[in-house]
């Protein structure tokens, strides 16, 4: 996550209060090199992704005797990278920095991670052709690399085949438009008995929606991209003109008259009301989610379909969410970090790291190992059009998501009294603030 100039102070303050973790044991234990290696989240819940996650790293250490590997789990959700940069302060980060796409700027601006191109060109068994080209380019700088690519998914458009065979709806195809979009939302829509449209919202609420909707922007701004608009300029240094130009404006309408007039998607009460996963409940028949939502799909019995997103005048265009594994400047042990990201990112790991289903290897092997269904090859088609989040060049931006969140908020619950534009416009102008800050 960002950190503001008021947050650069409080790293420093805290810094001194942070120390190596871990340790080689007392007096007369054998010498042991600890590598540490970051990642976000808590106490992880036992499933059989984490089981296989310590496996890989138990065989790894038994391929470098001596070595130990330390993983640090860095709970609370936003703090991950915060916490990150006091370490990088103090002089204790990790070895090892696991980075997502959204919080790439952060590390590289920050200048946490070193650049890996020496590694690479002094490794002649490494290959970085080796790698899906655009999910590399998210740790590029130039001619700078400050990060080798562990997994990713591009976003789609997830179909229940049963509600779309019980409404007579065809299923969709690659190129649709959001005029179709939209014809099937509606025939995919059940109201109950005397309900329909123009009804007011959560009374005579839908049984069955066209779409889920949840107001995370990381999802509804693919909305904006489709219709040809955006967040921000090409530089990323400002929003206005872009957030509030006439394809975003058009883009939000689209988007909330969804929910409040042709009523094919739940208003967020209406989510909060029914306490459940929409999509997952079969209440909804269709979800725009990532790779890792299969696991969860699978294991309900759905029978699924995924698809492009639907566009409005525009090319295909989609999101790469990624995650990536990166040396810390500040590395003890920077050359055994390197033989941890080549073995974590090499085909052999990755053919079982992501048998799960939870993303697509970034190694180009590994992700054709799982190539021949209808789904894992609908996924793969979208990597050619998948753009990397602003989050992976832009410092502030996971704040700009925060202000997103509660515009459409403010416009969702405004009963109309918000008009889009208007509040568009208003937000525009507080995300230039915040880019000024940087």
């Amino acid at each position: 996550m960002s950190v503001c100039s008021e947050g650069r102070r409080l790293l420093v303050a805290l810094a001194a209060g942070l120390g190596l973790a871990g340790g080689c044991g007392g007096e007369g234990a054998p010498t042991q090199t600890v590598l540490r290696v970051s990642n976000w989240g808590g106490a992880q819940v036992e499933s059989e992704f984490m089981r296989l996650e310590r496996q890989l790293q138990r065989e790894f250490e038994a391929r470098h005797p001596g070595v130990r590997l330390q993983v640090e789990q860095i709970p609370g959700f936003g703090q991950y990278a915060p916490k990150l940069l006091m370490m990088h302060v103090s002089g204790s980060v990790p070895d090892v920095v696991t980075l997502d796409a959204s919080s790439a700027a952060v590390f590289i601006n920050n200048h946490v991670l070193r650049d890996l191109t020496p590694f690479i060109a002094g490794d002649p068994a490494f290959n970085l052709d080796d790698y899906f080209e655009n999910v590399v380019r998210i740790a590029q700088r130039g001619e700078r690399l400050y990060a080798i690519p562990l997994d990713f998914t591009p976003m789609v458009m997830y179909y229940n085949k049963r509600l779309f065979d019980a409404a007579g709806v065809a299923y969709p195809q690659d190129g649709w438009s959001w005029e179709e979009f939209l014809d099937a939302a509606r025939r995919l829509t059940v109201f109950p008995a005397g309900g329909g449209p123009g009804g007011a919202v959560g009374g005579g609420s839908p049984v069955q929606y066209g779409m889920h909707f949840e107001n995370w922007m990381p999802f509804w701004v693919l909305w904006l991209w489709t219709g040809g608009g955006d967040v921000l300029a090409p530089d990323g240094r400002r929003a206005s003109g872009y957030f509030d130009g006439p394809r975003s404006v058009a883009a939000v309408q689209f988007l909330v008259d969804l929910i409040t007039t042709h009523r094919v998607a739940p208003h967020p009460k209406e989510s909060a009301a029914a306490g459940v996963d929409l999509f997952r409940s079969q209440k909804a028949a269709m979800d725009l989610k990532g790779h890792w939502m299969m696991i969860d799909y699978r294991a309900d019995g759905l029978d699924f379909g995924v698809v492009s997103l639907p566009t409005s005048g525009v090319p295909p265009v989609t999101v790469i969410y990624e995650s990536g594994l990166g040396i810390a400047t500040r590395a003890r042990h920077p050359e055994l970090a390197w033989e941890f990201i080549k073995y974590m990112t090499s085909a052999e790991v990755q053919v079982r790291r992501v048998a799960s289903g939870l993303a697509i290897s970034a190694n180009r092997k590994a992700a054709a190992h799982f190539a021949g269904s209808p789904v894992e090859e609908a996924f793969l088609r979208q990597v050619q059009y998948a753009r990397p989040p602003w989050g992976a060049l832009v410092e502030r931006y996971p704040f700009i998501e925060e202000l997103g969140r509660e515009m459409m908020e403010d416009i969702l619950y405004s009963g109309g009294k918000l008009p889009v534009e208007q509040a568009l416009h208003q937000t525009a102008k507080l995300i230039d603030a915040a880019l000024a800050e940087q």
